[in-house]
Order: structure tokens, then sequence, then C-alpha cells
């Protein structure tokens, strides 16, 4: 007989499938963001150069990844740094906020953990509008 483990030792990372989880909910969401007409111009330019691509998302993994309670260190810029000179507006903030939401709901994330992720974007929104 299986013993249920016990979810509140659970770390968010864990629950959104670790390593592997995280590399690929930031594959989609980059996806989701270049077929997104509010901030697709900020991410197509990427398309084009796959070795700039590969380490936006090896940041943006090892960002999530440490902010999500991993193992990993996020050793990349800080958020007002990441996106000085960006001038990125509330209606982009909130095109990429949906996009990581609808990208957590379509692997399977429930409510609890696309709550958690949420409020950890609402508190660097301050850090990147306008930066």
């Amino acid at each position: 007989m299986d013993i249920p483990r016990d979810l509140t030792n659970v770390t968010l990372y864990e629950r959104l499938g670790g390593s592997a989880g995280v590399r690929s909910l930031i594959d989609d969401i980059i996806e989701a963001h270049m077929q997104n007409p509010t901030i697709s111009a900020r991410f197509l330019p990427y398309r084009e150069d796959p070795e700039r691509l590969e380490t936006a998302k090896r940041h943006l993994c090892d960002f999530f990844a440490a902010g999500s309670g991993g193992p990993d260190r996020y050793a990349g810029r800080t958020m007002p740094d990441a996106h000085r000179g960006m001038n990125v507006s509330e209606a982009e903030y909130m095109a990429a906020t949906d996009d990581i939401l609808t990208t957590m709901a379509r692997h399977g994330h429930d409510e609890a953990a696309r709550q958690e992720v949420l409020a950890i974007i609402w508190s660097l929104k301050e850090e990147i509008i306008h930066a």
C-alpha cells in the first residue's frame, strides 16, 4: 500500500515536475509568448537566433527553478537589470502573465500551483514594468 506523501513538505518546484517539468513549462511559455500578438514582437527575434533562445531559456529555467524551491541557483541579472530600457507596458506584463498561467493549466498544474506562481509574478511587477 502506498503511503500518501505529506504535501506540506513538497516544494512548488517538485510539484512542477522538477528540472524536466520546469524546462517543458518554459519551452511552452516562450512559444506562447511568440504566438501572443501583444508581446510576440519581443520574442520572435529569438527564433532567428537559436543560441540566444537557448541562453534565454536556460536563464528562465534557472530563475523559475530557484524561485520555486528548486536546488538551482540563479546567477543571472536582476529583474530591473534584465528589463532595463525595455519599457514593458502593463498590457505586455499582463499578456505574459496570462501566457504563463494558461500554459501551466495546459500542463495540468492545479489552481494552488498557479496561484503560487501568480504571487511570484505579481511580486516582480514593479521591477519589470517600465524598467
